[in-house]
C-alpha cells in the first residue's frame, strides 16, 4: 500500500536545507536570500499540509526570523511572488482574526442581502453567512496562491478588501472597537495593489 500523495503539487514541497542554514547563521548572500524567500512563498500557502520535515524547517527559519509576522516582513522584501504572497497573508490573518466578530457577521449578512453576491466575489462566497464565511475567503485566496496564481489570489484579495470597506460603517455601529479597521483596510489594499504592480 502507498502513502498518499499530498493535496498540492509534490514539486512545491522544497525548501533547500543549505539555504535555510545559511540565513539562519547569516551568511547568506542576496541571491541565496532571494532564492529561499521565493521557496518559502511556494509552500506557505500549503502550511496546512507540509511534510513534517518541511514544516519543521518553515518554523526554523520563522524563529530565527522572529516569529511568522517577522517572516512574512521578510518575505516582503524580495519583489514578485514573495511580495504578494506576504502581503495577501497579512490579509488571510486579518480575515481569520475578524471573521468571528458578531458585528462583521452582521454587518457582512446585511450587505449580501442587498447584494448577494458583492463584486469580485461571485463563486467565492459560501451561501451562507456565519462565522467560517471570511475564513473560507482566507483560504480560497491560499488556494489560489498554492496553485500558483497569485494574480487571481490579489484579485480575490481586493475584492474583499473593498467588500469589507462597504460593510465596515454598519460593523462599527454595532461594535465601535472595529473603527481602526479602516485604516488597516486601506493600508492592507494599497500595498497588496503595489505588489502586483512590482511583481
Amino acid at each position: 500500500m502507498t502513502d498518499p500523495e499530498p493535496e498540492g503539487p509534490t514539486s512545491v514541497f522544497r525548501l533547500d536545507l543549505e539555504l535555510v542554514d545559511a540565513v539562519v547563521r547569516g551568511e547568506a548572500d542576496r541571491q541565496a536570500d532571494a532564492g529561499l524567500a521565493e521557496q518559502v512563498s511556494t509552500v506557505l500557502p500549503w502550511h496546512a499540509t507540509l511534510p513534517i520535515d518541511i514544516a519543521a524547517q518553515l518554523t526554523r527559519l520563522a524563529r530565527h526570523l522572529g516569529g511568522e509576522d517577522a517572516l512574512l516582513r521578510w518575505l516582503d522584501e524580495h519583489p514578485g511572488r514573495s511580495r504578494v504572497v506576504a502581503r495577501t497573508f497579512r490579509l488571510v490573518g486579518l480575515l481569520d482574526q475578524i471573521s468571528g466578530s458578531r458585528a462583521v457577521v452582521t454587518a457582512l449578512r446585511e450587505l449580501r442581502e442587498r447584494t448577494p453576491s458583492p463584486p469580485g466575489l461571485e463563486g467565492y462566497l459560501v451561501p451562507d453567512t456565519d462565522s467560517g464565511t471570511l475564513a473560507s475567503l482566507a483560504q480560497q485566496i491560499e488556494g489560489l496562491l498554492g496553485d500558483d496564481r497569485p494574480d487571481d489570489a490579489v484579485a480575490l484579495s481586493l475584492a474583499t478588501i473593498d467588500a469589507l470597506r462597504e460593510l465596515l460603517p454598519r460593523a462599527v455601529e454595532l461594535d465601535p472597537e472595529l473603527r481602526g479597521l479602516e485604516e488597516q483596510l486601506g493600508q492592507l489594499r494599497r500595498e497588496i495593489e503595489e505588489s502586483r504592480e512590482a511583481g
